[in-house]
């Protein structure tokens, strides 16, 4: 009769099984909520190019003309109080053409594929930096994740899989080994990890509670019940444009230009 060994785990065995699956549980959360972050951010950025491009650039010129107004007026006045009106008002202006013309107007629209999805899926689920087990090995990870996002964001799949095989050709990928460090490993993964998904809520709140975020809400809202937000939009600010190239014309003519 074969004799039968029966392994019975050690309570330090028995934890840190238990404390692998939670780790597994939350590792597959992270790569969740990583996964909804980044697409946030991608989806807010293309938003605020898209509204750039289409409204801020005519609030920039809208903004120019009534700095004009505003130095005319101040020309005519003279006093230090209508000096300092068309001050600012030049200083909306630039700000303005800044925005309008700046790197944020150019971000694309932002539509990703599931393969695109899967793909920084996986390289979140490998790369996260909240799995590093030394401080070297961190410091790779946060390096390659911040290009992971940036990559996602450009939605360049190539980027994202040399970022993958970079991190899987260095030494910092391989684990080590060891129970007792094992457990005392995954509990500092758990303790990074529940720290991150606390960041990660707290970014989104701060994002979803942000001018754009609340703006592209109204434009998809309007869009449902079948009315172009932007184009109405676009239509006010073109009207108050011609408004003020109107007095500013009508200056001209009373006054001479300055």
């Amino acid at each position: 009769m074969p004799t039968e060994i029966v392994h019975h785990l050690s309570a330090e065995e028995q934890e840190l099984a238990r404390k692998r699956q939670e780790l597994a549980i939350l590792e597959a959360e992270l790569t969740d909520r990583e996964l909804s972050l980044a697409n946030l951010r991608a989806e807010l950025a293309a938003f605020e190019g898209r509204y750039l491009r289409e409204v801020g650039i005519l609030y920039a010129e809208l903004d120019d003309w009534n700095a004009k107004i505003a130095e005319f007026a101040a020309e005519a006045a003279g006093t230090e109080q209508a000096r300092a009106a068309a001050s600012e008002a030049r200083a909306q202006a630039d700000e303005s053409y800044a925005a309008a013309h700046g790197e944020a107007a150019k971000a694309k629209d932002f539509s990703p594929s599931p393969e695109l999805r899967k793909l920084f899926r996986d390289v979140v689920n490998q790369i996260h930096p909240d799995r590093a087990v030394n401080e070297i090995d961190r410091a790779l990870r946060n390096r390659l994740m911040a290009e992971a996002n940036l990559a996602y964001k450009r939605q360049d799949a190539d980027a994202l899989r040399k970022i993958l095989e970079e991190y899987k050709s260095s030494p910092e990928s391989v684990e080590g080994d060891g129970a007792a460090a094992d457990l005392h490993r995954i509990l500092l993964q758990i303790q990074q990890i529940s720290k991150r998904l606390a960041e990660i809520e707290v970014e989104v709140a701060e994002l979803m509670a942000s001018e754009i975020a609340l703006l592209m809400a109204k434009v998809v809202t309007a869009a449902e019940k079948g009315r172009d937000l932007l184009a109405q939009m676009k239509k006010d600010v073109q009207l108050r444009t011609d408004l003020a190239r109107k007095e500013y014309a009508d200056r001209a003519s009373r006054m001479g230009p300055l």
